[in-house]
């Protein structure tokens, strides 16, 4: 009877040793990995003359990965291109029109002061003065109605240098630049195809590093903080890897458990979501599950 009391006795205390030593192994955190994912659209209509991107490949930011097909927009800009030399040609005949009219207001101004002379020193005629500044008069008036005959025009030239640059615009939009260093994740389209404004190109992420997205408890959250060294655990095969990460970010609100967690304290409804950015040394994917450990593991 005292042997089964003692081994009784010996059972609970090593069930309750193993109960303390798993709960200790319970970590901080728990979580999936992500990126921050870019969607590359196309941002103009025509055929995909060139595409160089392949899923896994590695980009950098402002390589020329592709070309849009050019030729109706290159053909838009030559035909504006001949409207306004056709139309700089008639503003430059209303120009030369106002030079001409010009000249003439600066030759009767000048008859208009020597008949101001001769009228000063009683050699001429108030008469002649009257004709010198109607004649000027009227030449003002024509000016007027010449520079009204080239306002529409010089509108016109306004009007078409606009839309070269529109055209210009769209031209250089054709040329498929990558806009972010990363990885291709996703490739939507393939040489030959007919794309649009707006359209998915390719799906492309900076994976060198990741950010391991935790929840953790209202008890948990005075002891982490912006900044803060954090170990990052994953699986590999019948061991844990350790990784060192940095907490990026805190939510300011709590939000409920996501199913997929679990946290140390399963009761609680309410947690904090946390992020942590981590090196990636190629072994980190976007949606692994990751855990976050405020000591490191012993």
């Amino acid at each position: 009877m005292k042997y089964t009391i003692t081994l009784l006795y010996l059972i609970i205390i090593s069930i309750t040793y193993i109960s303390c030593d798993s709960n200790s192994e319970l970590a901080d955190g728990y979580g999936n990995f992500e990126a921050v994912e870019t969607t590359i659209s196309a941002e103009s209509n025509g055929k995909l003359l060139r595409f160089n991107v392949e899923e896994g490949q590695t980009l950098t930011k402002d390589a020329i990965v592709g070309y849009i097909d050019t030729i109706s927009l290159a053909l838009n800009k030559e035909q504006l291109a001949a409207s306004k030399d056709v139309i700089a040609s008639r503003s430059k005949g209303v120009l030369s029109q106002i030079s001409v009219l010009k000249s003439q207001l600066k030759t009767a101004q000048i008859s208009k002061k020597r008949t101001e002379n001769l009228i000063a020193a009683n050699a001429g005629t108030q008469k002649q003065l009257d004709d010198i500044n109607g004649k000027i008069d009227v030449i003002n008036q024509q000016i007027i109605s010449v520079e009204t005959q080239n306002a529409p025009i010089v509108n016109e030239l306004k009007s078409i240098d606009v839309q070269l640059k529109q055209i210009e615009d769209q031209i250089q939009k054709s040329i498929i630049k990558n806009p972010v260093n990363g990885t291709v994740l996703v490739k939507y389209a393939e040489p030959n195809e007919i794309t649009s404004f707006g359209k998915p190109l390719f799906k492309i992420a900076d994976l060198s590093t990741m950010q391991l997205r935790v929840y953790v408890s209202e008890t948990q959250l005075a002891a982490i903080k912006i900044g803060q060294e954090v170990t990052v655990r994953i699986d590999a095969g019948k061991d844990m890897k350790n990784y060192t990460g940095i907490i990026s970010w805190i939510s300011s609100e709590a939000e409920f458990t996501p199913k997929i967690i679990q946290t140390k304290e399963e009761r609680i409804n309410l947690v904090y979501a946390a992020k942590i950015d981590v090196k990636n040394d190629g072994s980190l994917k976007i949606g692994m599950p990751g855990e976050m450990w405020l000591e490191y593991w012993q």
